[in-house]
């Protein structure tokens, strides 16, 4: 008997449990986004004019992952409906090229990635945040086609309603922090520039006093002393030299700044040339008093991100919403529980945590929460973790997982057809006993793998000339048997689940 056979005769058109991953799960991507929600949900997405931080613990499978993706699909349906109130949206869930950046800065015994992630600390966190949302701003006003961003509308960004100060922010944000690979940084930062209408002619003063004084003093000696050229050269040169010593002054003195920007944004992509050469065109006043990340502090950091919501809100953003996933899933760091908790843990602060107009969920293995309760009194104070929309456990009941399991069987089901569970099931098969069995899988994942196994075992047991429509009992209660089993060993980390 064939699995598409059992499934068109109860009005399906596809397996609703063929998938684990929401990222691939188009049963999930075109219908349960908008309609299937964990009960815990207006808890975590929380509202979006007022964004605010959710800290939710989850084991494998729970729905972390489906539900970064319901979260980016609620904020883009909500900025198309709010376009003067929305919302900027910041995907951090790929930590790979900033782990790797931030290890490069280390040597010998220190490039250990035990002892090189002990070194991290929230300003690095605060940089990688900045830099995502930066270049993501810079390729929306530069309208790059290529670049899709989350919860984006396809609209142009009214820049003039930038005023000239905010422009000068967002190119300096740009010069630190766009990380785009996409063309060479100078000409991108000059394209970014004339959008912006930000004016760099007063940085070329000093060069232009240097360039005038060299022709002055060589067209006046050619002029007048020509007769005398060996006794008059010296004063010539140095007449050159001194014309030049401001321009030579300034060089050195960005060539400086920029040593210390890339020194000190570890986790960030830096060549010194391409970032001193962007540095030389702004002029001097313009970066007076500006806070440059030139130390490892977050003091700087905290300047440089209300630098760019004041920017954003002049753009009708209210706010930026932070993601934060797949801690797990770097390879450097490969599912180790230690390793997670030195990357995590300098992002729990309170006072980043509670950034006015800043919204961080962090979607955060389960291994980390059993950790929290382990931390010191001086953590608590720090994280305040009772003020962050806590969830301790994303975890599903047998009811909230039915319900889940008829939801996706649904949007699977032919025009007309409303299957439930219940109709794959033998009539002997107790509600209760039911929803008790499915509830022990604890999470979707386990519960989408559970009925595949399910529906292929049923499948398997009959052939195509005596089919049977309804799984049997005993059927049911040994395939959960043996599944549960599984689990254990996954459970114990012996299995493969």
């Amino acid at each position: 008997m064939k699995i598409q056979q059992f499934l068109e005769h109860h009005g399906l058109v596809s397996n609703p449990f063929a998938d684990e991953d929401a990222q691939t799960d188009l049963v999930f991507k075109g219908v349960c986004i908008r309609s299937v929600f964990h009960p815990a949900w207006d808890k975590i997405y929380g509202d979006p004019t007022e964004p605010a931080t959710s800290v939710v613990f989850g084991e494998k499978g729970s729905g972390k992952t489906a539900m970064r993706l319901q979260i980016v699909r609620r904020l883009a349906d909500y900025n198309v409906d709010h376009p003067d109130r929305q919302v900027f949206v910041v995907q951090y869930d790929d930590f790979n090229p900033f782990i790797d950046r931030f290890r490069e800065g280390f040597h010998g015994r220190r490039r250990r990635i035990d002892r090189a992630l002990g070194q991290w600390r929230l300003w690095d966190h605060i940089d990688a945040i900045l830099a995502l949302a930066v270049t993501q701003l810079v390729d929306r006003i530069l309208e790059v086609q290529q670049s899709r961003h989350p919860a984006a509308r396809d609209e142009p960004l009214p820049i003039d309603k930038l005023d000239a100060n905010q422009a000068r922010d967002v190119a300096l944000l740009a010069a630190i922090y766009d990380q785009s690979t996409a063309e060479n940084p100078a000409d991108r930062w000059q394209r970014l520039r004339k959008k912006l209408r930000f004016s760099t002619w007063k940085s070329k003063w000093n060069l232009a006093v240097g360039s005038s004084i060299t022709v002055a003093a060589l067209v006046l000696f050619l002029y007048f002393c020509w007769p005398n050229v060996g006794s008059r050269w010296p004063w010539v040169f140095g007449a050159i030299a001194a014309g030049w010593l401001p321009w030579l002054g300034r060089f050195l003195k960005y060539t400086w700044k920029a040593w210390q920007i890339g020194h000190n944004t570890r986790v960030l992509n830096h060549t010194i040339r391409p970032l001193q050469k962007i540095l030389l065109n702004f002029p001097a006043a313009q970066l007076v008093g500006q806070p440059l990340p030139i130390s490892q502090q977050t003091d700087h950091r905290y300047q440089l991100l209300e630098k760019l919501q004041s920017a954003l809100r002049s753009l009708k953003f209210v706010g930026i919403v932070v993601i934060v996933d797949r801690v797990d899933e770097p390879y450097l760091i490969n599912g180790s529980a230690n390793l997670m908790q030195a990357l995590v843990w300098p992002m729990l602060d309170n006072k980043f945590l509670k950034h006015p107009g800043l919204g961080i969920k962090l979607l955060l293995p389960v291994e980390l929460e059993r950790m929290v309760d382990r931390q010191d009194r001086d953590f608590h104070e720090r994280a305040r973790l009772d003020k962050q929309n806590l969830i301790r456990s994303l975890a599903w009941t047998g009811q909230s997982l039915y319900d889940l399991a008829n939801a996706r069987l649904k949007a699977c089901a032919t025009d007309g057809k409303v299957p439930t569970i219940t109709d794959l099931l033998d009539t002997a098969i107790d509600m209760r006993r039911l929803k008790d069995g499915i509830g022990t899988l604890r999470v979707p994942r386990h519960l989408f793998k559970f009925m595949y196994r399910l529906f292929t075992t049923h499948c398997n047991a009959h052939s195509d000339d005596n089919p049977v429509w309804r799984i049997g009992q005993g059927e049911f209660e040994s395939v959960l048997a043996l599944y549960q089993r599984d689990q254990d060993a996954l459970d114990r980390g012996v299995g493969a689940g």
